[in-house]
């Protein structure tokens, strides 16, 4: 893993196209890109998601980002990160794991992009709330002005997303 290699963190509501951008920046800038662990978890669950089965997400995301990172070059594409656990704790439990918030102020990411929800909802057995999108972008905008976190907001249809997104890491970069 290099020394100064620059985290990315793709975050939004559901169905904002998080993974396909992770995917085309990753290729874009030639490097790794992280999944969301979430997904493969839940996909396994045979019942409703319980609080451990959030701690299980928080631990399992830091992990498979560790390992990513590895063989990341300059950038790490993360899509998504465990602020999810904190945004869905908090809706279906009325509170996030202790060991979730601790975390939080301790790992941050150098740049947040933070998908609109201006893309049509796309079904999937794995979302929940299609009707809540307006709700969870504001949990959003919250949860990461909270964090004091660098972030950008990115629209457009899908090409227009990806060159948005593009802009932004570039003009982060320069910085660099």
């Amino acid at each position: 893993m290099e020394l100064n290699l620059i985290k990315i963190a793709i975050v939004g509501p559901e169905s904002t196209g998080k993974s396909t951008i992770s995917e085309q920046l990753a290729d874009h800038y030639q490097t790794v890109w992280v999944p969301e662990y979430a997904r493969s978890y839940c996909e396994k669950l045979t019942a409703p998601c319980t609080w451990q089965d959030e701690i299980n997400m928080f631990r399992g995301q830091l992990e498979l980002e560790q390992q990513m990172a590895i063989n990341a070059r300059r950038i790490l594409i993360c899509d998504t990160t465990f602020i999810t656990v904190k945004i869905w704790s908090d809706h279906m439990f009325g509170s996030a794991p202790q060991e979730v918030l601790d975390k939080l102020p301790h790992h941050p990411y150098d740049l947040y992009l933070l998908m609109n929800i201006d893309l049509p909802w796309e079904e999937d057995p794995l979302r929940d709330f299609p009707d809540k999108r307006e709700y969870f972008m504001e949990v959003w905008h919250t949860e990461l002005k909270a964090l004091n976190a660098n972030y950008f907001l990115i629209s457009g249809s899908n090409n227009d997303r990806l060159q948005n997104a593009i802009q932004c890491i570039d003009s982060f970069m320069i910085d660099k």
